[in-house]
């Protein structure tokens, strides 16, 4: 019997899509390890791996051992939830339910989303002036007076139980509460809501699914990729030169010929041999994308192991680095 994981979750910590799938999946009975092989990504840096299954490069994205695919996270909770449904969040519920529970995220993911964006990241839509925030702001607020209608005589969207509509939409409205706190409690019409939002983000449930084992300490490290670790001001210093030319800690490219490199499975060895006695924040990862390093990459043996390393042959060009982060052990 393998004790490889029945299938692969790539997820990001803070994308509310991600939150709901992996609260379906853990009321589900589903867990990082055992059940699932959690690959927590840098969306600015999307490993080779995720694109290569879903070219849309968005999280969640559930991959199943014999190769199948789920790239929507309300994909992933149908799934989960046909496995297993201990709270009857859509099992069992009559058809005009599920049809109201189908349209409450339509709404969520159509028009509550657009407005939602422009409110809580204006800077990316440039030509977005303040009035044109507020009034993005005021026509979130029509949908969540909305729901707060249906909220207030028993407490959830759909009655008296947590549905799949809860579920599904309730980390976005955290979202539209993270981006102006006071704003939110001092919305009118809104009480059911915020009590609703408030048992939401005081629940055990949640907390699971924003800590570990649902979150890694550091992103997953993608075996496409090469990896540097580097003395942070060092970095620091070559991202301002445009260049980076150190070979490892205190050594010159110049001096040894080619630029350490590791692979994935390698790094942690290689922090504990060289930076072990560095204190918090002093190292950086460096994440390297093999397509754009320029100079020749060999696989030499290291001389007290025989272990193959990866060597770069030249000075390192910036374009190469797709992520940078302190070095987290």
């Amino acid at each position: 019997m393998s004790d490889r994981p029945d299938a692969t979750l790539y997820s990001f910590r803070r994308c509310p899509y991600a939150i709901r799938a992996r609260s379906v999946l853990l009321s589900a009975g589903y867990r990082p390890g055992p059940d699932l092989e959690l690959r927590e990504v840098v969306l600015k840096a999307k490993p080779p791996e995720l694109l290569g299954v879903s070219a849309k490069g968005t999280v969640p994205v559930l991959v199943h051992a014999d190769g199948s695919v789920l790239d929507e996270s309300l994909a992933i909770m149908h799934w989960a939830l046909a496995q297993r449904d201990p709270g009857g969040w859509w099992a069992g519920r009559p058809p005009n339910e599920h049809s109201q529970i189908e349209a409450l995220i339509a709404q969520n993911d159509g028009p509550f989303k657009h407005h939602l964006d422009r409110f809580k990241y204006a800077s990316r839509y440039c030509d977005q002036g303040l009035a044109e925030r507020v009034q993005q702001r005021e026509a979130a607020l029509v949908i969540l007076r909305q729901w707060n209608q249906r909220l207030t005589a028993r407490g959830w969207l759909l009655g008296e139980c947590c549905s799949l509509a809860d579920v599904a939409l309730l980390p976005f409205v955290r979202q539209f509460w993270l981006a102006d706190p006071d704003g939110f409690a001092a919305a009118t019409e809104l009480e059911a809501l915020q009590r609703w939002l408030q048992r939401y983000l005081a629940s055990s449930e949640l907390a699971a699914v924003l800590a570990e084992p649902w979150v890694q300490a550091q992103p997953w490290r993608s075996p496409s990729w090469l990896y540097h670790l580097a003395l942070s001001d060092v970095w620091q210093q070559a991202r301002a030169a445009g260049s980076y030319s150190r070979s490892t800690r205190g050594r010159h490219l110049n001096d040894v010929g080619f630029i350490h490199l590791s692979e994935a499975h390698q790094v942690p060895a290689t922090a504990t041999r060289f930076y072990n006695d560095c204190p918090s924040g002093a190292v950086t990862l460096l994440v390297l994308d093999r397509e754009r390093l320029g100079a020749e990459v060999r696989y030499e043996p290291a001389p007290d192991s025989g272990e193959l390393f990866p060597h770069l042959y030249g000075a390192l060009p910036l374009q190469a680095v797709v992520w940078s982060a302190p070095w987290r052990p």
